[in-house]
């Protein structure tokens, strides 16, 4: 399979990473998985074990008119504990790193189906420039929101993309099944290009 590049010549991608069939059930739960890896879990409340004091017993068990009570750090006192305490909690579910590149594999696979794949020789940025990002989506048609993808992490794309609305850098390392399909277009440079097909091949 061939895709052109926006210099005039075509490029050759790899069947087996960019002519997979879209599977929409493992793309959703790859993507389910990630949000899921993102949520900090980390709400946390005192029980009537963890509240400090209450270990007297407020009054004798009979003879006072009261209700009985075996301590005074309970639900229903006043600096008392919570009835069922939040605990922090690991929200991350469990995706075989197989399923999570077949994953990958389909929604890059889509992308190519649908035009929305972009592949450059590189972005051109010798120094960060927002107004130099912009003319550059522009000629790429992906002015709607672009993820743009390096081998490594490039300073000057990001610094150059990060104030434009729905855009995105990230390097080969950083790709997720998330920013991947909650772009319009996905840009990547032909050496980034390369490493991806070595990585999910």
């Amino acid at each position: 399979m061939k895709v052109d590049m926006t210099n005039g010549s075509s490029v050759d991608l790899d069947d087996a990473v960019f002519a997979a069939d879209f599977n929409e059930s493992l793309v959703h739960q790859a993507v389910v998985a990630y949000q899921a890896g993102a949520r900090a879990g980390t709400k946390a409340q005192k029980s009537r074990s963890d509240v400090s004091g209450g270990g007297a017993k407020p009054w004798r068990q009979k003879g006072t008119g009261r209700a009985r009570a075996g301590t005074s750090r309970g639900p229903l006192w006043r600096k008392g504990g919570v009835t069922f305490a939040a605990r922090p909690r690991d929200f991350s579910q469990k995706v075989n790193k197989k399923m999570y590149r077949a994953a990958l594999r389909s929604i890059l696979s889509e992308l190519v189906r649908q035009e929305r794949f972009v592949v450059v020789d590189d972005f051109g940025m010798g120094k960060p420039s927002t107004k130099a990002m912009v003319s550059f989506l522009d000629n790429v048609k992906a002015d709607k929101g672009a993820l743009l993808v390096t081998l490594e992490n490039d300073t000057n794309v990001h610094l150059s993309s990060r104030n434009i609305p729905y855009c995105q850098s990230s390097s080969v390392s950083g790709l997720n099944p998330l920013s991947l399909i909650s772009h319009d277009k996905v840009v990547v440079t032909s050496d980034a290009l390369g490493k991806i097909q070595e990585w999910l091949a």
